[in-house]
């Protein structure tokens, strides 16, 4: 592959777990980054948007502790999408998990079918 993967994950996630087994398996080369501790950045999650086409919920890790904590189940139609972003930029828990990017290709959650056709 000629451009770089990179692949946000979480440790304790057993998805993310898989989705990193899957990457070594295929000989798919990629830089792991702690969700985290070092959420992707406003770029990154821009990125992501556009590959998503423009679905911004599908970013965000709805099941997820702090996006209840937060309210954001009432209060995410009220969200521009700026702001949307920023609040993911700060806080990798709101990110839903794996976040993968290669090239133009973004990836979020791990289906194993998707990404074999979106990464061969």
């Amino acid at each position: 592959m000629s451009h770089c993967v990179v692949i946000y994950t979480y440790a304790s996630c057993d998805t993310c777990r898989k989705a990193v087994k899957w990457l070594r398996a295929q000989g798919i080369s990629y830089e792991e980054k702690p969700i985290r501790e070092t959420p992707p950045s406003l770029t990154e999650l821009k990125q992501m948007l556009k590959a998503r086409e423009g679905n911004l919920k599908a970013l965000f890790n709805t099941a997820g502790r702090d996006y209840r904590a937060l309210g954001l189940a009432e209060t995410f139609s009220t969200l521009s999408e700026s702001e949307a972003l920023a609040l993911l930029a700060s806080n990798g828990n709101l990110i839903k998990r794996p976040f993968l990017l290669s090239g133009g290709t973004g990836l979020v959650g791990f289906d194993e079918n998707g990404w074999k056709s979106a990464l061969g």
